[in-house]
């Protein structure tokens, strides 16, 4: 399954290519924009990843699409040996480097440049693996998720945060208001790239959520799967895990 919006609808560039050159264009003022965008409740989404995946005592976790490695630094909070962060940005690797650095938390976790669609570990290589606001930015949801199952390892956990949409009318007229009108308003005060924040919100607006993403998560043959809509719905976080 593809989802079929690109950042850049007038290029010849493959989605990958398009969303690696969006998020380096945006990658210095990204961190600031997240915050104001989702008036910092993103902060105590990601807080109740940590929980979920605390609990499984995992030695080894893999960010995906970790960004500038707000969430693998969050997971540091474990007990895990290692953490991993893997994006297809350059420069939001190499923002969050710095981060991690001046965290000194740079022999616990490793950021690395590679496609989620081809990770670069071995089967059951992971007790748990993550993904923030990043499985819309697949180019194959399918093949992303079927490679994600291949790398956790049995019984490990899977978890993803992503935007959704709320199923309360009103509650979904305000929604769709701000992010058509407003976001992407704030976005073009922050970044040189005026498309970049149009594509997420697009992208946002067509990714299957809820049941319909769980129904994905079962045919890939993950078990367990399980969601909870965040702050009226404008957010979920999902669960998973397998045989």
């Amino acid at each position: 399954m593809s989802i079929s919006t690109k950042p850049y609808k007038d290029s010849d560039l493959g989605k990958k290519e398009q969303v690696a050159q969006m998020f380096d264009a945006i990658s210095t003022k990204y961190d600031k924009l997240n915050r104001v965008i989702s008036f910092g409740i993103d902060v105590k989404w990601r807080k109740k990843m940590l929980t979920m995946v605390t609990k499984t005592n995992p030695d080894t976790i893999l960010d995906i699409a970790t960004g500038t490695g707000d969430l693998a630094i969050l997971m540091s909070a474990t007990n895990a040996k290692k953490i991993i962060g893997l994006d297809i940005s350059a420069g939001m690797l190499e923002v969050g480097k710095q981060k991690i650095s001046a965290r000194n938390l740079s022999e616990k976790i490793e950021m690395i440049l590679g496609d989620s669609e081809k990770i670069p570990f071995d089967d059951n290589h992971f007790d748990a693996v993550t993904v923030a606001f990043g499985i819309r930015n697949f180019e194959n949801l399918e093949k992303g998720l079927l490679e994600i199952r291949r790398v956790l390892k049995p019984k490990g956990i899977f978890v993803i945060l992503e935007t959704s949409i709320p199923e309360n009318y009103l509650l979904r007229v305000g929604y769709t208001f701000y992010t058509k009108n407003m976001l992407p308003l704030i976005g073009k005060l922050f970044s040189k790239d005026k498309v970049a924040y149009q594509y997420l919100c697009d992208s946002a607006s067509i990714f299957p959520y809820g049941e319909k993403l769980n129904n994905i998560l079962r045919k890939i043959g993950f078990i367990d799967v399980k969601h909870t809509p965040q702050t009226f719905g404008v957010a979920t976080i999902y669960s998973a895990s397998k045989n």
